[in-house]
């Protein structure tokens, strides 16, 4: 299927001293878009399970330019990649006019009653797998 799309609020206490959207509250905005797809598009879909248990194992994010409150939103471009047994990363691209950040996260299932990593599901990877992007075709060979 490709990237699920989220749009998320600025929110005026987002911004710091200098005037532009903090580095930490820029993940809180990211954490907000992985749940539009992880929580809400899974339970519109009949998925209840990712709701239940899901951790963050890893955060990488690359700033590319400020973000400011005068944008108002947020676009956040979201895909699935290294889906495995028992975790997967969510690639992001964050938008306000151009892109402000770029991350990943690497996610983990988790039994919150047992207190520790579980697998998924068959149906939570193929919920998953819908936003795999394709792989770029490799360029042939001339002769």
């Amino acid at each position: 299927m490709g990237a699920f799309v989220a749009e998320v609020a600025l929110r005026w206490s987002d911004m710091d001293a200098f005037g532009h959207v903090n580095h930490a509250r820029t993940i809180t905005l990211l954490e907000e878009a992985r749940a539009d797809l992880l929580f809400t598009e899974a339970e519109r879909q009949g998925l209840l399970g990712m709701a239940e248990g899901m951790v963050v194992a890893r955060v990488v994010i690359d700033y590319h330019s400020p973000l400011v409150y005068a944008s108002k939103s947020l676009q956040v471009q979201m895909s699935v990649r290294d889906l495995k047994a028992a975790s997967f990363i969510v690639d992001y691209t964050a938008y306000a006019q151009e892109a402000v950040a770029t991350a990943e996260t690497l996610m983990v299932p988790y039994d919150l009653q047992a207190g520790r990593p579980r697998r998924l599901t068959a149906e939570e990877r193929d919920f998953l797998a819908e936003w795999q992007l394709e792989p770029a075709k490799s360029e042939s060979h001339r002769a």
